[in-house]
């Protein structure tokens, strides 16, 4: 039973309910606006059993759920195990969500952990909504990027690493030779600039069976190397689009939209221009060279996508660095496919940094992510594994909203004390640890789910049973927000929650042993399912 709906259809659509934060006030309450005694008096003559008593103060009428109702939530959560919190309000749909996006030929780096939280959590929660979901990479393989890989694997070519190799060793290659070929050098920079360009149209053409090779050689070590990332952080791709795919279709498209007059001829390039009125700057979409730049590369990808995958909503995850970009982008889709830009969603993050500042791959002052999750096992000491550390990482992205920058506390970050990924995971372990001592002891606190056993008469309910029930409303939210941060909030409040109920109650062997274990199954189901959504996995033991 959604308890939201139902008490919906008794105040109406129009009234908004809440929560209130003051317990005393009840678990839901609403502005009724100078009918609080009429409609609190139709609530008394047909009360359902699931609510205890409804009050008025002031203007509000705050509702109080029965003790019935909080047993007969516990039962649901462990009658549908790891699909509690699942709802229905996106059956039937389809959606892309394009997410991490790191380039080969440079390494993956910690803002592509943001990007890859995000996108990860927010296909999680859509899912969970009924939606069938696609995970896709976009992947720039080709671009001055690449020539710049490139002409550093040249300069770095007495230290190319041997076959015998490990895939890391060559993946780290791949970055200092990147480093190496975008430092300018400090005399013929016109000569530099040039020869890039003329690699770059060379790996476009595959004109040169040389640089074809190490093309070839580098693109397999750098996607090779990303799934290994990809598993650590839970990751399963559907979909892989690469820009030397989209770029030549995506050049087709802005050629046909300069014939219907969206892009004009600017100094031989193509150019969209701009609207300084709606904030929209111009921007080249196939440059002098006659190559298709990384707009046009979009263009094209945001078509082959629909093509590959009809979707009904297509969510992009980037940097927030580029928004100003997106905006003419969606200008553009808007008046070349207006279906999909009203179906395309951009949704940026923020950077994630460390204390000691910035970070960029082309002077080769760059954290990789590697490095990170390796710098945090390290500081974690024995308690340290890669699934704790992803989570403490995971937590401190998701606990704000994805447009905001992050600086990553190390200390806040890896406490087990509160307000961390290891502090969920840790306060999930502990309750499952209380169940499997009960029953090593052949205590059984249920025959079925059906068979809840109910809490005392004098029963008051905790703020751990106010909370639970919340759940697949958090969830709904968080979903139709792409707010991973709303869950986050909830699961720490729930957490927290149940450790001070932990502290206060005696569990096995008290006077309400059946229905505490049922409360603490649940509490653990609940945590379980939420850090999921997250991305975050619960170890064994801790």
């Amino acid at each position: 039973m959604n308890i939201m709906e139902e008490l919906q259809k008794f105040v109406g659509e129009g009234a908004k309910l809440e929560h209130p934060t003051d317990l005393t006030r009840g678990d839901f309450s609403f502005h009724a606006r100078g009918k609080a005694d009429e409609l609190t008096a139709k609530f008394n003559q047909n009360k359902p059993d699931w609510l205890e008593k409804v009050e008025v103060v002031g203007s509000f009428v705050n509702f109080f759920l029965s003790p019935k109702f909080f047993a007969d939530s516990i039962a649901g959560i462990i009658k549908k195990k790891e699909r509690f919190g699942e709802g229905k309000k996106l059956v039937g749909q389809k959606t892309v969500v394009e997410y991490t996006d790191p380039n080969p030929f440079k390494e993956f780096h910690i803002g592509h952990l943001m990007s890859n939280t995000i996108g990860e959590s927010v296909s999680r929660l859509i899912e969970s909504q009924g939606a069938e979901v696609k995970r896709a990479c976009y992947q720039g393989d080709v671009g001055l990027h690449v020539a710049k890989a490139i002409y550093g694997m040249r300069l770095e070519e007495a230290n190319f690493p041997p076959e015998t190799a490990s895939l890391q060793e060559k993946a780290k290659f791949l970055g200092r030779a990147y480093a190496a070929g975008a430092t300018v050098p400090e005399f013929g920079v016109e000569e530099y600039q040039k020869g890039l360009v003329g690699l770059n149209k060379t790996i476009y053409d595959r004109s040169s069976p040389v640089v074809n090779k190490l093309y070839d050689w580098g693109r397999k070590i750098s996607l090779d190397y990303f799934e290994i990332i990809y598993e650590k952080l839970g990751t399963k791709f559907d979909f892989y689009f690469f820009e030397s795919k989209t770029g030549e279709f995506g050049k087709q498209v802005v050629e046909e939209g300069l014939a219907k007059g969206v892009f004009e001829k600017s100094d031989g390039a193509v150019i969209f221009k701009g609207d300084e009125k709606e904030g929209l700057h111009t921007r080249v979409f196939i440059n002098s060279e006659g190559l298709p730049t990384y707009e046009a590369k979009e263009l094209g990808l945001a078509k082959i996508k629909f093509e590959t995958y009809p979707y009904d909503r297509s969510v992009v995850v980037t940097g927030n660095e580029i928004n100003a970009y997106f905006q003419v982008l969606l200008k553009v889709m808007s008046l070349l496919f207006p279906d999909l830009a009203q179906k395309t969603i951009h949704l940026s993050h923020g950077m994630l940094r460390l204390p000691t500042g910035k970070m960029s791959s082309r002077t080769g002052d760059i954290i990789t992510a590697e490095a990170l999750l390796a710098n945090i096992r390290e500081k974690l000491g024995e308690r340290g594994s890669d699934e704790i550390a992803v989570a403490a990482l995971k937590y401190s992205i998701l606990r704000q909203s994805p447009g905001k920058d992050i600086i990553f506390d190390f200390d806040k970050s890896l406490s087990f004390e509160g307000d961390s990924g290891p502090y969920l995971q840790y306060t999930c372990v502990r309750a499952k640890s209380v169940l499997e001592k009960a029953a090593a002891l052949e205590k059984s606190f249920f025959g079925s789910s059906e068979k809840i056993p109910r809490p005392l008469k004098n029963f008051s309910p905790a703020l751990v049973e106010k909370l639970l029930y919340r759940f697949p409303e958090v969830v709904e939210r968080a979903a139709a927000d792409y707010a991973p941060n709303y869950l986050v909030t909830y699961l720490t409040d729930l957490a927290s929650a149940f450790n001070s109920y932990y502290a206060q109650n005696k569990i096995i062997g008290s006077e309400e042993e059946s229905y505490r274990l049922a409360l603490t199954a649940a509490v653990a189901q609940t945590l379980e399912n939420g850090l999921d959504l997250l991305g975050i996995k619960v170890p064994g033991k801790m």
